[in-house]
């Protein structure tokens, strides 16, 4: 069969989220995909839509989306590629394309090569078969976790003397939670460091609910941590991000963030909130989150390949 690949536009997003959808419901049972998110994706400033992204149509029907990102400027780039399970041809001229353009950009960064990571779900509608004999493999695991939530019993936690959570209530303070990030994430795996407006892009700032994002500290380090969550996926309440720099670590402070989100969230009437996590996340994450409630909802691989 033969497909015709042609580049995405912001116009195209709406028939982007009903793929993602019916992918959605073929991994994990029900859709998630929301049109916004869609949409700041193919907002993303290291985005070139011309070359960078691309459709593939079976027909006037839309099977295969792919985008390309770079946030590197060296040889790290970053994919997304999404197929329906009965069109793995328009998967593979898809991914030929992708990591054509890969090389390209990671070449043009004045890197040699290309260190390509895509995100895949653990049981993915793309054969994984294709990729692994294209020389992709898996580097890490994520989950995807969930937990219920119940007005009456998720309110916010009292707070140890010492101890103050602050909403972000001013652009210092989106300073503070953006250093925050940095810092607290700088040894994480396939961490990429961001410019404070690069950040704000990341985390669409211009479309967060700041109320939603908190700053924790304590006497000795007023600035120790933080939360940021957002309330604009249909599916559930979101955890984006937490951290805790390294020297606030093992004072319970990450929970107290935790608990006071799921108390947030709670009394805004949602039922549902998640995260992602890293599965060999060397702070104790996976174990935190355990403890407090939250269990596997799906997972999903990074795949990696290095291309010259």
């Amino acid at each position: 069969m033969s497909y015709v690949l042609r580049p995405a536009t912001l116009a195209h997003a709406p028939a982007v989220t009903d793929l993602l959808n019916a992918i959605d419901l073929i991994e994990i049972g029900q859709p998630e995909t929301d049109l916004h998110t869609v949409e700041a994706d193919l907002k993303h400033p290291e985005t070139d839509l011309g070359r960078d992204s691309w459709l593939a149509f079976d027909g006037d029907r839309l099977v295969a989306y792919g985008l390309l990102w770079d946030e590197s400027g060296g040889e790290r780039i970053d994919v997304d590629h999404y197929v329906l399970t009965d069109h793995q041809e328009a998967g593979r001229t898809l991914l030929e394309a992708m990591e054509a353009r890969a090389l390209d950009k990671a070449r043009e960064n004045g890197a040699e090569q290309a260190v390509v990571h895509l995100h895949l779900n653990v049981r993915p509608t793309l054969d994984t078969d294709l990729i692994r004999a294209r020389g992709w493999s898996v580097v890490r695991r994520y989950h995807v976790l969930h937990r219920p939530l119940d007005r009456a019993t998720d309110v916010a936690p009292s707070l140890p003397e010492g101890v103050r959570v602050r909403a972000c209530a001013t652009e210092a303070d989106r300073a503070r939670v953006h250093a925050l990030y940095q810092a607290s994430f700088a040894d994480h795996f396939d961490f990429q460091p961001r410019g404070y407006e690069q950040w704000l892009h990341d985390v669409d700032a211009a479309g967060l609910d700041w109320s939603l994002v908190w700053i924790i500290g304590t006497d000795d380090l007023p600035d120790a941590g933080f939360l940021l969550a957002r309330d604009d996926r249909e599916a559930m309440g979101w955890i984006r991000s937490i951290g805790v720099l390294r020297e606030a670590r093992g004072r319970g402070l990450a929970g107290l963030l935790l608990r006071h989100a799921f108390a947030a969230f709670a009394a805004r009437g949602r039922d549902t909130v998640g995260l992602g996590v890293d599965t060999s996340n060397a702070t104790g994450a996976p174990e935190l989150y355990a403890r407090n409630g939250m269990t596997v909802h799906y997972a999903v691989d990074t795949w990696e390949a290095v291309l010259r």
